[in-house]
């Protein structure tokens, strides 16, 4: 009797799971499958493989990489230093309160941040500089993009230190273990499962990223998302679109695979 509770349990998330997971990729592996006409072919497969979308993956790659390092780089000490301060639930929630504001708000606020009459040129001229164009460079679209996802990495990150058993990094240090010694032996690897869930909301994203690339680049970056909008929305060709849709579902999955996380000890429960 409980078996078959449990059974019909399950089942509104098996249906959820069917039309709204299932179903678009099984919608989107058959588009690509498309060509202009409706015919069944091959070539988007074969078109993804020439230079011009290998070039552009790399690029995606790459823009994604530095994205993630920045961010990375930017997240854990905060996120190490949010675990020693007094509030640090307060101090959390101020890190989070912007990522409640709409994406294309914040855009739009770096647009007039790096633009010729924005605060940053306005001080460059207060020293005799002449303004710069700051927009529409991959040094702007790589700032914008890691302020945007700095708080999700610091949430899952945040939430491992502080969950980090602090008895382990005393015996550590009570061993003769230099505060970097016990950094690199004892609190990273503890902390490698947040690391690795900051580094899927952050890489991931980063892949696809397109409005960005629009507004803040200027289509000086193209990135897998740029050019599944383009083929979609300006060439009308579904079947190039939906094939590189494809690949970047592939690439996700993979990505989560490698970063998959594997519980550990030495955690506060």
């Amino acid at each position: 009797m409980q078996t078959k509770t449990s059974k019909s349990a399950l089942f509104p998330y098996v249906l959820w799971i069917a039309f709204f997971v299932i179903a678009p990729i099984a919608l989107v592996v058959y588009y690509s499958l498309l060509d202009l006409h409706g015919n069944f072919t091959l070539d988007n497969y074969k078109a993804f493989f020439t230079s011009v979308y290998l070039k552009m993956t790399l690029s995606s790659f790459w823009y994604a990489f530095l994205i993630t390092f920045f961010t990375l780089v930017i997240s854990y000490p905060t996120a190490y230093f949010l675990t020693k301060t007094k509030h640090k639930q307060l101090w959390l929630l101020l890190i989070i309160i912007p990522s409640w504001i709409n994406l294309l708000l914040k855009t739009y606020a770096f647009i007039g941040i790096f633009g010729l009459y924005g605060p940053i040129n306005a001080f460059i001229e207060v020293f005799g500089f002449d303004p710069k164009q700051m927009l529409f460079t991959d040094i702007s679209f790589v700032f914008v993009s890691v302020y945007i996802f700095i708080p999700f990495m610091i949430l899952p990150i945040f939430n491992s230190l502080d969950r980090l058993n602090p008895t382990l990094i005393y015996a550590s240090r009570d061993l003769g273990a230099s505060a970097f010694t016990t950094f690199r032996r004892v609190v990273l690897p503890l902390t490698m499962d947040g690391v690795k869930s900051g580094i899927q909301v952050v890489f991931i994203p980063a892949l696809s990223l397109f409005m960005i690339t629009r507004l803040i680049a200027g289509n000086r970056v193209i990135t897998l998302g740029t050019a599944i909008e383009q083929q979609f929305l300006v060439t009308q060709n579904w079947g190039m679109g939906s094939t590189i849709a494809v690949f970047l579902i592939l690439f996700m999955v993979i990505i989560m695979l490698i970063t998959g996380q594997k519980d550990k000890g030495g955690r506060v429960r």
